[in-house]
């Protein structure tokens, strides 16, 4: 395994500094909510059948590269609770989505993220959150959910993939992010220490034999990049470098001209989109030749973004995904397929989001564990992670599976990979690879 270099642990250091910043912030923000919730009463309010009202929220980036993904994730969760008469179980469900993101900054950003933790815990009627969308964001929000008097308050994310979130990753976790000592993060798809080893081993299975590593500097890249580079050696796989690239920069050929001098057999970018990935595309084809030259793979930060899919420079670029795709669910027929021809019905369009399938079947484990529940946050929390816990059965999952939350961890019992390939302007499945 190669080592990081000395930026990456400057900016690392950065990182952590800022996010513990963050966390104080919403903790503080907090105290003050709780107390306004306190003076407005803080009861659910009733519906004509008397039946209960419970707030569920999403909590996503509307701005930037990430706002048509977002907006999908959630016009289908609005679908979805339709169907299901906005209800679950003797409870009266209302949907509420929060922007996470900046238009300043384009993405999700560190103090619009503990502002929406407090306001989640302030908000008397909100008894669970579907997101985050990025890890850094969920690494903010979920202590201060944790910390919430009246929960723990249960996040269950569609997308993040960072391990720390749920298992011993870096310094300090998962046990950080749970400061009371009970879990109340779940998540419905898989990490990234078997989405960056899937990807070395496809690429090992491509014949390829040496890999130069770019990452974005932040959580998730800086996760799915330590993942894949020990993949890598595990696969045959020599790693030229792993060094982080500049999100600010207008232009990479430099970068590129430097990497081509050591003639690698493929690029594996380990970040967001949302961090100027398509101006790195293009400049990678442009210095390195396109993508069956020198071929190039990211990984699911990188899917579902139709900026991305119009780039000429980005056709035949590889990509992993952290579960199953939309292509896949749809010939797959059963729940996922049914709310696809709903989607398009509703809304004039396709979806092509797989993670807004996922962020409804992140819904679904909410609204089951409500239903279990007594309607306060502590008993939906509880519903997760204590006696049997949440499972989906296979016939009503949108992913066509079981999903099943470990009562212990919050992770899926069982792991799913896809590999994809950009044609044609389009995602399209290649194979499903295996998890080891």
């Amino acid at each position: 395994m190669t080592s990081r270099s000395s930026d990456l642990d400057v900016a690392r250091s950065l990182e952590r500094h800022a996010m513990k910043t963050s966390i104080r912030m919403g903790a503080a923000l907090v105290l003050a909510s709780v107390a306004l919730a306190a003076c407005g009463g803080g009861s659910t309010s009733g519906t004509g059948d008397g039946g209960k009202t419970l707030v569920i929220s999403s909590d996503l980036p509307l701005q930037g590269a990430s706002k048509d993904a977002s907006d999908a994730t959630n016009n289908a969760i609005k679908l979805y609770l339709e169907q299901v008469g906005n209800k679950a179980g003797k409870y009266n469900i209302t949907f509420k989505p929060y922007d996470d993101s900046t238009a300043a900054k384009g993405a999700w950003d560190d103090a619009t993220c503990a502002k929406n933790a407090a306001d989640h815990v302030a908000n008397a009627d909100e008894v669970a959150v579907m997101g985050t969308y990025n890890s850094g964001c969920a690494k903010i929000e979920v202590p201060v959910l944790n910390a919430d008097p009246n929960g723990p308050m249960l996040m269950v994310s569609h997308a993040n993939t960072n391990p720390g979130l749920t298992k011993k990753w870096d310094a300090g976790e998962p046990e950080k992010y749970f400061p009371t000592g009970k879990r109340n993060y779940a998540r419905v798809i898989t990490t990234d220490d078997y989405q960056g080893a899937a990807a070395a081993a496809f690429l090992a299975e491509k014949g390829i034999k040496s890999v130069y590593v770019l990452n974005d500097n932040q959580t998730y890249g800086q996760g799915v990049a330590t993942s894949f580079v020990e993949g890598a050696g595990k696969s045959g796989i020599k790693v030229l470098g792993n060094e982080p690239w500049d999100a600010k920069q207008t232009s990479y050929a430099s970068l590129f001209t430097k990497i081509k001098a050591m003639n690698p057999g493929a690029i594996y970018l380990a970040g967001i989109y949302d961090n100027n990935g398509g101006q790195l595309v293009k400049d990678k084809v442009s210095v390195m030749g396109d993508n069956k030259t020198v071929p190039m793979m990211a990984p699911d930060g990188f899917t579902g973004y139709p900026e991305l899919q119009g780039l000429a420079q980005a056709e035949g670029l590889y990509l992993s995904f952290t579960g199953l795709t939309v292509d896949q669910l749809k010939a797959a027929g059963g729940q996922a397929a049914k709310l696809l021809d709903a989607y398009k019905a509703k809304y004039g369009k396709e979806l092509t989001s797989s993670f807004a399938l996922y962020g409804v079947t992140a819904t679904q484990v909410i609204l089951a564990a409500i239903e279990k529940s007594d309607g306060t946050r502590k008993g939906v929390t509880d519903a997760v992670f204590s006696g049997d816990g949440i499972t989906i059965a296979a016939d009503k999952s949108l992913t066509g599976k079981e999903v099943k939350i470990d009562t212990k961890s919050g992770d899926l019992t069982s792991q799913d990979i896809s590999i994809l390939t950009l044609t044609g302007g389009k995602e399209t499945f290649l194979k499903a690879q295996p998890v080891g």
